[in-house]
């Protein structure tokens, strides 16, 4: 099970990337340990496999309006699906490989792959409690969602 300083490694890189990308702070919920059946998922979720020293998966759920806002906010003009894709897996990306500083150089991270909420809930490690951290920026929420062993 993830230590609170750990959470507030994903916390402070979700932070950081709202007020570098988005030039506005997101709010951080309050985060939770899921305890039964999967964690509920937005439109689009970026996934990193992680390996090494720490196994699991850390995730960023959003909703396509988010996503659409948040291109917007960072001057891109295309709002395609195509690009929303790639900014779900962009942004759980980035805050996965700024965790690396916390965790080392054995905190090996996958290149993100892509869930659409139509493919159902995801599939996470069954031997693995996540947690999840609510993010609201404007009006829209999103989660982090790590489960890390």
């Amino acid at each position: 099970m993830l230590k609170e300083t750990e959470v507030r490694t994903f916390l402070d890189g979700a932070v950081h990337y709202f007020e570098v990308s988005a030039r506005q702070p997101v709010a951080v919920g309050v985060p939770y340990l899921v305890t039964t059946g999967a964690p509920p998922v937005n439109d689009f979720t970026g996934v990193i496999a992680v390996s090494g020293k720490r196994k699991g998966v850390i995730c960023f759920t959003a909703p396509r309006s988010m996503l659409m806002v948040l291109l917007m906010r960072m001057n891109e003009s295309d709002t395609s699906e195509e690009n929303m894709r790639d900014l779900v897996g962009e942004v759980a990306n980035t805050i996965s490989g700024n965790a690396r500083r916390d965790f080392g150089r054995d905190f090996c991270i996958s290149v993100p792959s892509i869930v659409a909420s139509s493919a159902g809930p995801l599939s996470l490690p069954t031997e693995m409690r996540p947690v999840v951290i609510p993010l609201n920026w404007r009006t829209h929420s999103a989660r982090l969602i790590v489960c890390l062993s």
